[in-house]
């Protein structure tokens, strides 16, 4: 409990951080560049952790759910005048969250490499559909979406660190929705079918319930998510957009930042978002102008590869547990210290 309570104070404290004294930086490419994104990405990345690290239900259709939240916010407010933004992406949400179950079905009878093949569908039927029906996009025949102006009430949300603080108190809301559901009985039970289906099935747990109910709440997350990426950092979407590659980078998300860790899943989107930047002001600085975005992109391909091998083989847990352990060896190593130093 008292562990508890210590994470509890934590996080309270970089929220406060992050909302009191984050936005009067004067930077407005330190929120629209990398703070604004990677809050959205790490959205995204907590609602794939809850259905594949929780719940054991591999997905490689992520960037779909994340297209459907975008398209139904922005339906949403074009079709119903004066709708409530908070409305409009809990709306945004329940409609991803009900194409989530959709699509989830096969996971009844699928598992593992069938399962993560059969989750392609979404992804290539939705992209497919948003393409060639100009209904989603407003009648634009080319799919793209400019989004309209935002307002809470009479408020206009249309600065970069307003975005900022909006993304950062949604994601703050659904975050600790996630903690309670994951230290309450549907945690348990997700991590019940995903550790031995049959046996979580002996001691009584609902099977399809489970794992429709974790197909719903991850998809309503990477639905929220992919508002918050349209509306508050792109501000423009296309189809595009949403395309396997994205799929892949919030997988890659939570398997560098830790299967089944809620904080794991922000460590892997902050790196995810540092690193290019990262390798565009080094390369530029040791190779100069030769240094372009196309090799930026090739390089970090490289390093995304090698960090998941290295992952994969030695810290399954991710970022989060290689963390976790450093600071517990330190912590070790301080105590031997003092206690040495007591003794003589």
């Amino acid at each position: 409990m008292a562990r508890f309570n210590k994470l509890h104070a934590a996080a309270a404290a970089l929220f406060l951080l992050m909302a009191l004294v984050v936005p009067f930086i004067p930077s407005d490419y330190l929120f629209d560049a990398i703070l604004t994104p990677m809050l959205a990405i790490s959205l995204a990345a907590l609602g794939l952790n809850l259905l594949a690290g929780y719940a054991g239900q591999v997905s490689l259709g992520s960037a779909a759910f994340m297209a459907v939240g975008a398209f139904t916010a922005y339906n949403c407010l074009l079709r119903v005048p004066g709708l409530p933004l908070l409305v409009d992406l809990g709306l945004a949400g329940l409609v991803t969250a009900a194409v989530g179950v959709f699509f989830g079905l096969p996971s009844l009878r699928l598992q593992g490499f069938y399962l993560a093949v059969s989750t392609l569908a979404a992804q290539f039927f939705v992209q497919w559909a948003l393409t060639n029906f100009a209904w989603f996009s407003g009648g634009d025949t080319s799919g793209v979406i400019t989004t309209p102006p935002l307002f809470i009430g009479p408020m206009a949300i249309d600065s970069p660190v307003r975005r900022y603080l909006l993304s950062l108190l949604i994601v703050a809301a659904l975050t600790a929705l996630a903690v309670r559901l994951v230290s309450g009985r549907a945690g348990r039970e997700f991590l019940a079918v995903r550790d031995h289906e049959l046996a979580a099935r002996v001691l009584g747990v609902k099977i399809l319930r489970t794992k429709l109910f974790a197909c719903a709440v991850s998809s309503f997350y990477i639905g929220v998510a992919g508002a918050l990426w349209a509306f508050l950092y792109l501000r423009t979407v296309e189809p595009a957009g949403f395309d396997l590659d994205r799929s892949f980078e919030i997988l890659f998300v939570i398997i560098i930042g830790g299967l089944a860790s809620i904080r794991g899943a922000f460590l892997g989107a902050a790196f995810i978002v540092v690193l290019p930047l990262l390798l565009s002001r080094a390369g530029a600085a040791v190779f100069g102008s030769t240094f372009d975005s196309g090799l930026v992109d090739i390089v970090e391909k490289i390093i995304l590869g090698v960090l998941i091998i290295f992952f994969l083989r030695v810290e399954p847990a991710g970022l989060f547990a290689l963390v976790a352990r450093i600071r517990w060896q330190h912590l070790t190593r301080s105590r031997t210290v003092e206690t040495s130093g007591s003794l003589t």
